[in-house]
Parts: structure tokens; C-alpha cells; sequence
């Protein structure tokens, strides 16, 4: 059985391959934290839509990683427009209220894993 926090990264996933702005902006809190190689912070629903759009990246789920009830870290390979090959990369995804409200991208497992653990001890000492 699929948890919340699996389905709602499901659906982030689905609605970025599918290149949906609308559906993309639907699967996220508002703000969105985001993290990739342009920088990070917080975005709306709608720049995270018009980010969808304009970059047409796909990210295929490779191997899951449960954190905690919130956190996940999801292996992906990633591709853009004109990639001759897909580049593996890791995401740490946070959920809330059925939406992703973090998704950040960084360039292997063992770098997400550990932003994820060093996030779920933030987490439980506040």
C-alpha cells in the first residue's frame, strides 16, 4: 500500500514528466523549497509551473529512500531536451498536506542522503 508521502511524490513525478504546468503546480505547497544546479529557495506554485515548462526535464524514478514520515530521497535519472544520455541524480523530497513542499535536487545519492538526515535531525529538535 502506497503511503502519502510515496503518492504525493508520485504525483510531483508524473506531472513533471508529463510537462503539465497546471497539474505541476497542483502537486506542490505554496512555497515550494527548491534546490538544483541554478540555485535554491522558496518559489509559488506558479514559478514552479513556469520552471516545468520552460525546462522540460524528466526525472525517472530509480531506487526510493524513507527518511521519515516526511522525507524522502528519491535516485532519479534525469534528462533535458537534447541530453544524448540521462545523468543520474538524487532528490530529497519533503511532503505536507499531500504536496511536495521541498524538492532538493543534488548530483548523487550519497550527498541527498546525507542533506536528508542532517534535515530530519533539524526537524526533530525544534
Amino acid at each position: 500500500m502506497e503511503s502519502a508521502l510515496e503518492a504525493a511524490i508520485v504525483e510531483w513525478h508524473a506531472s513533471v514528466n508529463d510537462g503539465d504546468p497546471e497539474r505541476s503546480a497542483r502537486a506542490v505547497g505554496d512555497p515550494v523549497v527548491v534546490l538544483g544546479p541554478k540555485g535554491a529557495g522558496p518559489i509559488t506554485p506558479e514559478q514552479f509551473a513556469e520552471w516545468v515548462g520552460r525546462s522540460g526535464i524528466r526525472l525517472v524514478p530509480r531506487s526510493w529512500h524513507p527518511i521519515s514520515e516526511r522525507l524522502m530521497v528519491v535516485e532519479e535519472d534525469a534528462s533535458w531536451p537534447g541530453s544524448e544520455a540521462p545523468t543520474r541524480v538524487a532528490t530529497v523530497f519533503r511532503v505536507a498536506g499531500g504536496k511536495v513542499t521541498a524538492s532538493l535536487r543534488l548530483p548523487d545519492l550519497a550527498s541527498a542522503l546525507d542533506l536528508a538526515s542532517i534535515c530530519r535531525e533539524m526537524a526533530a529538535t525544534e
